[in-house]
């Protein structure tokens, strides 16, 4: 069998691919399928939540295992049946780390399988693609928030740790210019004969 998805762009505009991937072919092969119907550039690391019809993450399903025990399910683990057992299952799949392409799959259809056809393949392009990653609010790229928020020095707690973050030069126990001869010191070499 063979499960066609639709692969949505989360932007403001509507961009989307219709691609069919067969049933024992992995995730792998659908990030691949995505990645070639929507000309994603580079070895980006990405996942798929697989999600509840109330839209809550069931699980997340990475490129590959960051873990530590090097024991989680990756992309490769995951057939096309089991992540969309049903009409209407639906994913989020997410690409790059600094710019994050954010897409939404949903299966719309299950076919027979077409003879002599590579599969996965896009089989319908509806819209094109931004130059940049889309933010969260729909504009390309513009005021995008980082994943990482700056933070504040406040954040650090060096007055905890300090006393007082009033580091100043006008130490008066100090003294840059300070003239010691330094010729008391004795750095003796061991002759070895």
């Amino acid at each position: 069998m063979v499960y066609k998805i639709r692969v949505i762009l989360d932007a403001k505009d509507n961009i989307f691919r219709d691609i069919e991937v067969k049933e024992k072919q992995t995730l792998w092969n659908l990030h691949l399928g995505i990645k070639s119907a929507f000309s994603l550039m580079g070895e980006e690391l990405s996942a798929f939540n697989l999600l509840e019809q109330d839209g809550s993450i069931i699980k997340s399903v990475p490129l590959e295992d960051m873990s530590d025990e090097e024991d989680g399910e990756i992309m490769s683990d995951i057939y096309i049946r089991e992540a969309f057992p049903q009409k209407g299952d639906r994913a989020q799949f997410q690409y790059g780390f600094l710019d994050l392409w954010e897409f939404f799959c949903e299966l719309i259809e299950i076919t027979d399988e077409k003879p002599a056809v590579n599969y996965p393949i896009t089989v319908f392009r509806f819209g094109s693609m931004p130059m940049k990653a889309p933010s969260k609010s729909g504009g390309a790229g513009k005021n995008k928030k980082s994943a990482m928020p700056l933070m504040d020095d406040d954040d650090f707690g060096f007055e905890d740790d300090f006393g007082s973050s009033d580091f100043s030069d006008d130490d008066d126990g100090f003294d840059d210019d300070e003239d010691e001869g330094y010729e008391d010191d004795n750095f003796e070499m061991d002759d070895e004969d």
